[in-house]
């Protein structure tokens, strides 16, 4: 008897921005944004924008592309964000509960499932488009899960690690024995595409993760996990329901003109700060964990990491592995998908399992705002 990770699946979205594409709108934005406050610029009243590069992204982040819903309203100066169009609860799919079934579909599929065969849905996501009904229930309704139970979660880009580590705990506490956790990233649309140090960071997708306890294990036995959080502000998003309260608090007219975002709530962190200060304690996360478990270092074949940033990648790799570890052990999702937030791990895990031979260990591990790390310690049957 054993509980196992049996499959994944993907949703990926059809437009694709690449890093050459955003730096010419965003240095269209800047040219005008430097034109009409030229005055108040020379006056020193305003700081003058800076151009992006290509080379700049690439060097800081190791992003080439991302995925995106919709990169016609991103890509025009004037706007600067997705562009969706509205859909009535309860007459059509809500579009975050539309990519998740696609990637639930995908990983049920690969696992020989039929969606009623799942006693759970965890939705497990960094951002929700609404506070309830919870997206999970929607997903659990539409895509024919008759029973059983679905339920929202967020521990922002750690969500998918803990996600499988709550539906681990609930196996093992009777409440079913099979149960699928979802991430549905729409990240284009809480990220401000006019801020320079992070307009090219997230890119959207789904991805889901089956779970099940099995008479005879088969795909990855989940042999442990490791949940770990401290409060930081160094990465936030406080775009929320309770800012009308607070703008009428204030006596200000409350707007939500898409050209004017509200940029200080949108997407936010201190990334040297984050840098330093997350990276250590990671590493610390993993190693810790796999001595618990009495397992040597050596013995890892495939670390897949939270694709946050490839320099953040890379150092964990050699401050886990050693300094010259294979880089081939930390798989790469981030250079065509951007940080996808709770679903990069899963991102990785799904594309890059090849060479992964029975009994081999690997560590799934998540990292983000909070802070949150979730470590989970998985081994091929």
């Amino acid at each position: 008897m054993g509980i196992c990770i049996t499959a994944t699946g993907l949703h990926i979205p059809k437009d694709s921005i690449s890093n050459e594409e955003l730096v010419t709108t965003f240095n269209t934005y800047v040219d005008n944004y430097n034109k009409k406050n030229a005055q108040a610029i020379e006056n020193g009243e305003k700081v003058a924008l800076q151009h992006s590069t290509s080379e700049f992204i690439e060097k800081a982040s190791g992003i080439k592309s991302r995925y995106v819903i919709d990169k016609k309203g991103i890509l025009d100066p004037e706007i600067m964000a997705p562009i969706f169009p509205a859909r009535k609860l309860g007459e059509e799919l809500s579009i975050m509960a539309q990519m998740g079934i696609g990637a639930l579909q995908n990983a049920l599929d690969n696992a020989g499932l039929l969606a009623d065969d799942l006693d759970g849905i965890i939705c497990a996501c960094s951002n929700f488009q609404r506070v309830y009904p919870a997206i999970a229930i929607e997903i659990q309704d539409a895509i024919g899960m008759k029973g059983g139970f679905a339920y929202d979660m967020n521990v922002a880009c750690s969500a998918a690690t803990f996600g499988i580590a709550q539906a681990v705990g609930s196996i093992k506490a009777g409440l079913g024995k099979r149960i699928a956790v979802v991430n549905v990233e729409i990240t284009s649309a809480h990220l401000n595409w006019r801020n320079r140090d992070s307009h090219f960071i997230f890119g959207d997708v789904a991805a889901a993760t089956i779970i099940e306890e099995l008479d005879t294990p088969k795909g990855y036995e989940v042999l442990d996990s490791k949940l770990w959080t401290q409060f930081s502000a160094n990465i936030k998003n406080e775009y929320g329901f309770m800012d009308r309260a607070e703008f009428l608090a204030m006596d200000k007219e409350m707007h939500f003109d898409i050209k004017e975002p509200v940029n200080d709530k949108l997407f936010l962190q201190e990334g040297r700060k984050v840098f330093r200060e997350v990276c250590p304690k990671v590493s610390e996360i993993i190693s810790t964990h796999l001595a618990e478990n009495h397992i040597d270092k050596s013995s890892v074949k495939r670390l897949w990491l939270h694709q946050a940033n490839i320099n953040m990648i890379d150092l964990i790799l050699r401050t886990v592995m050693g300094k010259d570890a294979d880089k081939a052990i930390a798989p790469i999702a981030i250079s065509e998908f951007g940080n996808t937030s709770s679903a990069s791990p899963i991102v990785a895990f799904h594309l890059h399992q090849d060479g992964v031979n029975s009994g081999d260990l690997g560590v799934i591990c998540s990292f983000g705002a909070g802070y949150s790390i979730g470590s989970v310690i998985i081994k091929k049957v």
